[in-house]
């Protein structure tokens, strides 16, 4: 008898419709799978042999089962067709009707004892599911709250399989799961502004690329406070919007995080981590450290340190936020608009600019040292900042410095003035503004722009510093609540464009 469930398979952060199904007649025992399934379904066989029996139903074991995912053509992988295989061969066997399995959508893993175990990637196949037409869904309840937050859609949590069949029976009862709504948080941190002992040069430049979503390099001797400024950073950032919750969620969803993404993520890799780990990559094209940093920050600690290929691969996502991995079975898009704070040591022993310690490097070290990054990858970055070390009244004094709470505010201002300018439903920030909403929203008086060439000339700008050095002019005339920019947001940008340790003109 020839049986039939409906289920989804992924794709990057794409889904697509996969029919389950299950025909089983006479002739010697066996079980096959067929449509190019991975090891993961393949050894779905013993799962749900197990789970049947243990669940309290019938397995034929005594004929042949045939299982195939179509279309045959597309790859499937994972553990999140256990559920709709199990329900196809009950219904190839005369334990089920037909007609549920066709009117919804089954995902989910079954462990050997019935239970319904989640899966990765919920929220992406619910959202291609529903553009398919597809509105009813049983999902395992630890997806079952990201899989509800899709609109229209009526989604049922499974425990186990008993439970399951016995509403498909009409013999139990199966309640949906309410609609559930993103509640976007505040970022938090174990470190607070307040917390931060003089720098106030660096706490300036963290505020303003907060503010406007800018790439920040911090330049500084070791324990100047570089790592805490960095990690401070998530709490100023302003909360995210419900579609940007929905946008980081669905990446988060494929790597197996289970719930929603209410907070801005800020991820931190280890400067030994390879290009496929920082931009994605594997066998199946999985999003990297850049992907999962989406809406966020990405810090690299000890940036000189890392990969010279890993430092490399970072200029395009930069500069387009998004990333490409291509692989030789697929090639997947994923979102990458990231804020890029980056930290390293002015020298090879750290002291050089040190007002306690004395630098052992010698000027070709030096230079050795800073070539590490590209000017490339530098053009990318919109403010540099030198820091010291901090000195002992600061540190010692018990007076604190602006408190987070009170910069977010700041922030937050900021922010939804750039959300007047690019439309309410915009994620954009002025760091990813193209060059004709540059022309159109920053644009230079005569004195402005005579400032503008002088810096030109004398730095030797890029094309491209030349426009990002008008994103943060515009940035800190939102932080000042001023409609047009003014000379002195154009000096204070041009002036964070300007790091010892690289020379004057090589920016």
């Amino acid at each position: 008898m020839l049986s039939q469930a409906n289920s989804f398979g992924l794709s990057g952060l794409k889904g697509f419709p996969v029919k389950v199904e299950a025909d089983i007649s006479g002739g010697l025992p066996a079980y096959e799978t067929v449509g190019l399934p991975d090891t993961a379904v393949r050894e779905s066989r013993e799962r749900v042999r197990a789970a049947l029996k243990n669940a309290g139903f019938d397995y034929p074991a005594d004929r042949r089962i045939t299982v195939s995912l179509a279309p045959a053509d597309l790859r499937k992988e994972g553990s999140v067709y256990d559920l709709p295989i199990a329900l196809a061969i009950l219904s190839a066997s005369g334990q089920l009707k037909q007609a549920p399995l066709v009117r919804a959508v089954y995902l989910g893993e079954l462990a050997l004892n019935g239970q319904v175990r989640g899966v990765n990637g919920v929220l992406p196949m619910v959202i291609s599911a529903r553009q398919a037409g597809e509105s009813v869904f049983f999902v395992p309840r630890e997806n079952a709250k990201e899989a509800a937050c899709v609109e229209g859609v009526r989604v049922f949590p499974v425990d186990d399989l008993s439970q399951l069949v016995r509403f498909l029976r009409g013999e139990g009862d199966m309640t949906p799961l309410p609609k559930v709504e993103f509640s976007p948080e505040e970022g938090e941190s174990p470190w607070d502004f307040a917390d931060i002992r003089g720098q106030a040069a660096a706490k300036r430049a963290a505020q303003i690329a907060a503010a406007g979503g800018h790439n920040l390099l911090l330049c500084g001797t070791p324990g100047s406070g570089k790592t805490m400024l960095a990690r401070a950073i998530p709490s100023i950032l302003p909360p995210m919007t419900p579609a940007e919750c929905m946008e980081v969620t669905k990446i988060h969803s494929v790597m197996g995080h289970r719930g929603l993404v209410t907070v801005r993520p800020f991820r931190s890799p280890h400067h030994g981590a390879s290009a496929a780990a920082i931009t994605g990559g594997g066998a199946n094209a999985l999003p990297g450290e850049i992907s999962l940093a989406h809406m966020g920050v990405l810090f690299l600690d000890e940036f000189p340190e890392f990969h010279r290929d890993v430092l490399e691969s970072l200029r395009q996502p930069l500069e387009d936020g998004i990333v490409t991995v291509s692989r030789t079975r697929m090639s997947c898009t994923y979102p990458a608009s990231f804020m890029l704070v980056a930290a390293m040591n002015p020298c090879p022993c750290g002291n050089r600019g040190s007002r306690t310690r004395q630098c052992t490097c010698t000027p070709s070290q030096i230079h050795r040292y800073a070539r590490r990054i590209s000017g490339p990858l530098l053009d990318r970055i919109d403010l540099f900042i030198e820091m010291n070390d901090v000195p002992f009244e600061d540190l010692a004094g018990k007076e604190k410095g602006e408190p987070s709470a009170s910069i977010r505010k700041r922030v937050v201002a900021a922010r939804a003035r750039q959300r007047l300018r690019f439309g309410e439903d915009s994620t954009k920030t002025n760091a990813r503004m193209s060059v004709q909403e540059i022309e159109a929203f920053c644009p230079l008086n005569s004195r402005c722009q005579a400032l503008m060439e002088q810096a030109f000339l004398r730095m030797d700008l890029s094309a491209r510093a030349y426009q990002r050095i008008r994103k943060v002019a515009r940035t800190i005339a939102d932080l000042d609540g001023s409609e047009q920019i003014q000379e002195k947001h154009l000096t204070e940008a041009v002036r964070y464009r300007r790091l010892s340790i690289l020379g004057e003109n090589e920016l």
